[in-house]
């Protein structure tokens, strides 16, 4: 019997275009479910990741939020007085994370916003950021790198991380020098299981 091939779906074939084409493969919204499952939060958990950078009444950034696996995580740890805008090109990612906010009782510290693929439309003053697995799914990295120091307070830090199975060393490597470029200083490289890792700060 001839074998099937199992890679002509059409997300395959989605992601082996975007890699010939050498543009960046956005997951589908639906994809959230598979990966925010327990062996992440085993892998990934998101209250140790985070715990060292955020502090109560904090406003913080979450680029590439999917279904909110670190924003309620951050809305929890920072209390009553935090705040999150979770971020996402993808608006059935954000309606997930909304329903799962409202459930785990943070609903009202955090706010869902579109972006669109090239602009985070956004204008207010943040505390902390983080990108967690998320700027290389962007066709412009330099220009997310300028527009999340623009949105930083002074001295506010930037939690850039990124899958060591999608990103090659040198690639973030390449990110980093970027971000330096635009005017962020790397202060660690904080150890993330399975990723590249990088703590910036305006």
């Amino acid at each position: 019997m001839g074998s099937v091939n199992r890679l002509d779906g059409p997300v395959c074939r989605r992601f082996i275009a975007c890699k010939e084409q050498n543009m960046p493969f956005v997951c589908p919204w639906w994809g959230g479910y598979f990966i925010d499952n327990r062996v992440r939060k085993w892998l990934h958990p998101p209250e140790q990741i985070l715990e060292p950078y955020l502090r109560p009444s904090m406003t913080v950034l979450d680029f590439g939020c999917g279904m909110g696996f670190f924003s309620i995580a951050a809305a929890q740890l920072m209390g009553d007085s935090g705040r999150v805008v979770a971020v996402d090109l993808q608006q059935q990612m954000l309606d997930v994370l909304r329903r799962r906010a409202d459930q785990a009782g943070v609903g009202d510290r955090i706010r869902t916003h579109r972006c669109e693929a090239d602009a985070l439309l956004l204008d207010e003053p943040f505390d902390f950021a983080m990108a967690f697995y998320a700027a290389h799914e962007v066709p412009d990295q330099p220009r997310l790198l300028r527009e999340i120091h623009r949105l930083l307070r002074p001295g506010a830090q930037f939690l850039l991380v990124e899958p060591v199975g999608h990103v090659r060393r040198h690639a973030f490597a390449r990110t980093l020098d970027q971000a330096v470029e635009v005017g962020w200083e790397i202060v660690d490289r904080p150890a993330v299981r399975w990723s590249h890792a990088a703590l910036l700060v305006r």
